[in-house]
């Protein structure tokens, strides 16, 4: 399933591949078909021209028909003429239009049966010459919608066109995977690397402040080093943070979203005040299968995005729940009008949106589907139409490779 569901318009109803494949096979069979029962129909009448003389003398030909021996006393009506026996010509006539009928209607129903029988079997030859072509469309849609890497088409059978396809297609796969992987081994590293400084910085700073040992005219200047200081630590944490989930190096443990939820709401419940924020919580019991830390981190994003992104005076709704084998957590806020096309780009790195406040990092909703999409979660993000944002996460009760459930047995 898709970490980031994003509404597309509906598609127009177009025939698939295999409906034009067996449209045009079916259509060039009538044709060659009607072609040649026509060629057939035409030989036929100029066979029987033909052979005439066979069937017809040439002397019969010109003969006069014979007429009724019938006496010439017999009176006959007005509209009444004598009957003429036909000749042999005649004879031939009808025979000739008798069979070339009879020929052209029963070739016209074994054209329309066949005709129907070539359409089944280009049917059925399609469905068998692209169902490897729909392996390949399934497995690529299912790596895509799972926002994995790590899977491949693996295609086996004879080496065609559609296994150099797949072929290819694992190729490209393994180049993403390795250049994915060496970008989040980067960042990982770089934010590494630079929190020592950054503390080194911040202690240099501190000690001074704290013995009084800076003049009156430098403290504000010192004062915005570290509160720069202090944001770049921040941003470092959330980078780390969000190539941790991505890295999908978990240590999955049996986790509770509404216990994650009571510790977010205790962690930002100053932060909310201060904000004039109203934070209400209906939090039950939403068993989930992740890293507790990375979980947890989910939670607190979904909670602090809704409280910087918002109006004093504003309101934040968290809930947590179990339904139909997967738990959730649901995070809502008051806040600016936000466009629905502008909702998918919130989820990018650094991207706040046009309408947002606060001074977050961008990374806060980033890491949300970067941890979501390492645990097979879903996250759904609808903008309310008095402002603000609906956000829900959704992760599977049970871990992945974990067989089903006996019946009888509670899902975890």
């Amino acid at each position: 399933m898709s970490p980031v569901r994003i509404r597309h318009r509906p598609r127009t109803a177009r025939l698939t591949l295999r409906g034009r494949l067996t449209l045009m096979t079916t259509a060039v069979f009538a044709v060659l078909g009607f072609g040649l029962l026509l060629l057939n129909w035409l030989s036929s009448r100029q066979l029987l021209e033909a052979n005439r003389d066979l069937l017809v003398p040439a002397t019969a030909i010109t003969e006069p028909a014979a007429v009724s021996s019938a006496p010439a006393s017999a009176p006959t009506g007005p509209f009444e003429a004598p009957a003429a026996i036909a000749g042999p010509a005649q004879r031939f006539e009808d025979f000739q239009h008798t069979v070339l009928g009879d020929l052209l209607t029963r070739s016209l129903l074994l054209l329309a049966a066949f005709t129907v029988l070539a359409a089944l079997l280009a049917r059925w030859i399609g469905r068998r010459s692209l169902h490897r072509i729909d392996q390949v469309t399934a497995t690529a849609r299912r790596i895509s919608a799972d926002s994995t890497l790590g899977e491949r088409l693996a295609l086996t059978g004879p080496h065609d066109e559609v296994r150099e396809l797949a072929d290819t297609f694992d190729a490209m796969l393994d180049r993403l995977d390795r250049a994915f992987t060496t970008q989040r081994r980067f960042t990982a590293h770089a934010s590494h690397e630079l929190r020592t400084p950054l503390t080194v910085q911040r202690t240099a700073l501190e000690i001074p402040l704290a013995q009084g040992r800076i003049p009156d005219d430098l403290k504000p200047a010192i004062r915005r080093a570290l509160d720069a200081n202090a944001r770049s630590e921040r941003l470092i944490a959330a980078l780390l943070t969000l190539a941790r989930g991505e890295s999908e190096n978990l240590t999955p443990r049996p986790v509770d979203l509404a216990d994650a939820a009571a510790n977010a709401l205790a962690d930002l419940a100053d932060e909310a005040r201060e904000a004039g924020i109203r934070i209400t919580a209906d939090a039950r019991p939403a068993p989930a299968w992740g890293d507790p830390s990375l979980l947890g981190q989910v939670v607190l994003n979904l909670l602090a995005n809704a409280v910087r992104h918002n109006h004093h005076g504003g309101t934040a709704t968290i809930t947590t729940g179990a339904d139909a084998g997967r738990s959730f957590i649901e995070v809502a806020n008051t806040g600016p009008v936000l466009d629905p096309q502008e909702v998918p780009t919130l989820f990018e790195p650094f991207q706040r949106g046009r309408q947002r406040s606060g001074d977050g990092s961008g990374l806060g909703l980033a890491v949300v589907r970067a941890v979501a999409r390492t645990h097979h979660g879903t996250v759904t993000a609808t903008p309310r139409p008095a402002g603000g944002l609906t956000v829900r996460v959704e992760l599977p009760r049970r871990s992945p490779a974990d067989p089903p459930p006996e019946a009888g047995t509670p899902a975890r």
